[in-house]
């Protein structure tokens, strides 16, 4: 495979001295790839590096051909309009200078080749979800993401040769999901894609696995290499077995050879007592076998030595993933027991549901799910809560909390415990330590208390001593599920916003597992379904524009 992207030695270290990527070596060919890693190994920063944006310390970085780049979050200045993100601004005002007349050789020059520019970008917007948007239209009033897909546009505009994307499914609905996994499917370039969207990783042609400093590359997609790491991490835990048998072999055999040697050195004692042999034999037979023992002891010590250095080399294969162990019966809510009523819902438009046309022979509506009127809650369920951009899934979620109430809707929580967990994760001082922030949760815990609680999720030592505000994105936000899940009251009813939002996949696997042990009520918005069908969701809303809170039958279709 051509390779478009080399990079060797690369080293690269923030100015304050912390380091990032140390002495680096990978390439990227020409496919799509997928970028995985835990939060913090250095994805970002390598995408970064790539496009030009940084400059590593040492190390070299090759690129065949030109370089887009979408960020994960874009620089979107209230004053700046579709039409500057999408580059073509420009292009356009000459175009229109032309029109009306300005025919200058420097408005002719602008324009180049690209006459058709307009219909070029509002068919990119139209292939994307975002064919009513205006290009003068100023990106503030965007949601975020149809920012990051007019971002996208953007780059498929330009068409380059190496096309970067840095978590490009954040914030998009599962419609606007579709459309960029249609969009990379058929990108005829060379892709790399940073993303914890197992959905989008399940299209690409490799998988780029950055851990503990080294750059590994699997064939195909993401279930592809899911399978081959296991494979890979049995054989090394099997290694592992192995080398931990052969040390206690080892210390067993040093054992024995201790006490072989002290008893032939205690007959050697007692014959010198005895005086049945001349002292000048005796001395030099002492000296011989005293030499022998010494190396009889450094062969055993030399054979114990190597094998606590394989079983070294055989640990370092093993991932330390830590999972999360945790039991929350304080958080159990009885079949049945009603936990929450939300009535007074209606269509965001106050539109009423669309009665069916009369007449015999009639199809069904494709959209089969009940428009609800009234929200009610009953026992542990788990409820999921999709839906497009801006339908009013966190606006409700709000209003469940007393956060933001709505008018003409009213709200009866019948439990003690209720819990968000906000997109943003500013539930934390920053200014105070994670044990401190717990207690802020559940005062009347003691700090050992609090304490054992934070190592069961993976806070353990000094590590629940740090400041909040230290904190990587993945420790913030197992920290802050420690908060509520270990807050008194306990948690009997759960709301979460996009949990998944900018976790790598280790820490979407440890949010499942925590919530494995949760038994109470769960209402959950997101668009990330395979994370959605591991939690068990046991009745799938979802929030339309027109007809308001619908319940589908039977859950979403991707």
């Amino acid at each position: 495979m051509t390779h478009a992207v080399v990079f060797s030695g690369v080293t690269f270290a923030w100015p304050d001295g912390t380091p990032v990527l140390t002495d680096l070596d990978g390439a990227f060919g020409a496919c799509r790839t997928g970028l995985v890693g835990l939060n913090g190994s250095g994805k970002t920063t390598l995408l970064r590096l790539i496009a030009g944006e940084l400059r590593p310390q040492s190390g070299t970085i090759t690129v065949s051909g030109t370089v887009g780049h979408l960020p994960q979050h874009l620089p979107l200045g209230t004053a700046r309009t579709v039409s500057d993100l999408l580059g073509v601004t420009e292009i356009r005002a000459a175009l229109h200078a032309i029109e009306r007349g300005e025919a200058t050789e420097e408005n002719f020059a602008v324009v180049g080749d690209d006459w058709d520019v307009e219909e070029r970008a509002r068919a990119e917007l139209d292939r994307l979800g975002l064919g009513g948007v205006d290009l003068d239209r100023t990106v503030a009033t965007l949601s975020g993401g149809e920012a990051m897909m007019v971002g996208l546009a953007a780059l498929f505009l330009r068409r380059p040769d190496v096309l970067l994307l840095d978590e490009p499914t954040n914030n998009l609905d599962l419609d606007a999901r579709r459309r960029l996994q249609e969009a990379i499917g058929s990108w005829p370039g060379v892709l790399i894609v940073v993303s914890h969207d197992r959905a989008l990783l399940e299209g690409v042609d490799e998988i780029a696995d950055l851990y503990d400093g080294r750059l590994r590359t699997f064939g195909g997609n993401f279930s592809a290499y899911r399978k081959a790491l296991a494979v890979e991490q049995e054989a090394a835990e099997r290694a592992v077995r192995a080398a931990e048998s052969e040390v206690r072999r080892q210390r067993r055999d040093l054992m024995e050879a201790r006490l072989k040697l002290a008893r032939r050195a205690r007959h050697g004692r007692m014959q010198a007592e005895r005086g049945s042999e001349p002292k000048i034999v005796l001395g030099a037979r002492r000296r011989a076998a005293q030499e022998s023992a010494g190396k009889y002891r450094l062969l055993h010590e030399e054979r114990l030595r190597r094998a606590r250095e394989r079983l070294a080399e055989a640990e370092e294969a093993v991932r330390d993933d830590e999972e999360i162990r945790i039991e929350l019966p304080r958080t159990r809510v009885p079949a049945g027991r009603t936990v929450l009523v939300v009535t007074g819902l209606t269509p965001p438009g106050g539109a009423a549901d669309p009665a069916p046309s009369g007449g015999g022979g009639q199809e069904e509506p494709a959209d089969r799910a009940r428009p609800l009127r009234e929200l009610i809650v009953r026992g542990p369920e788990r409820i999921a809560l999709t839906g497009p951009n801006g339908s009013g899934k966190t606006t409700l979620l709000r209003a469940v909390t007393g956060e933001r109430p709505l008018p003409g809707v009213e709200v009866r929580v019948g439990v003690e415990g209720v819990r968000h967990l906000p997109q943003r994760l500013d539930v934390l001082d920053d200014s105070r330590s994670l044990v401190d922030n717990v207690r802020a949760f559940a005062p009347d815990a003691s700090p050992n208390e609090v304490r054992a609680g934070l190592a069961r999720f993976l806070f353990r030592g000094e590590r629940a001593d740090r400041l909040a505000g230290g904190l990587s994105g993945g420790e913030r936000f197992r920290a802050v599920l420690a908060a509520l899940l270990l807050a008194d009251p306990a948690p009997q009813l759960l709301l979460l916003d996009e949990p998944t939002n900018n976790l790598d996949l280790a820490s979407v696997r440890q949010l499942v597992q925590a919530l494995e042990a949760y038994q109470g009520a769960l209402l959950v918005v997101s668009h990330d379904l395979p994370f959605l069908e591991e939690l068990g969701i046991t009745r799938w809303l979802r929030m339309d524009p027109v007809r308001g809170l619908l319940e589908e039958p039977e859950g979403p279709r991707p």
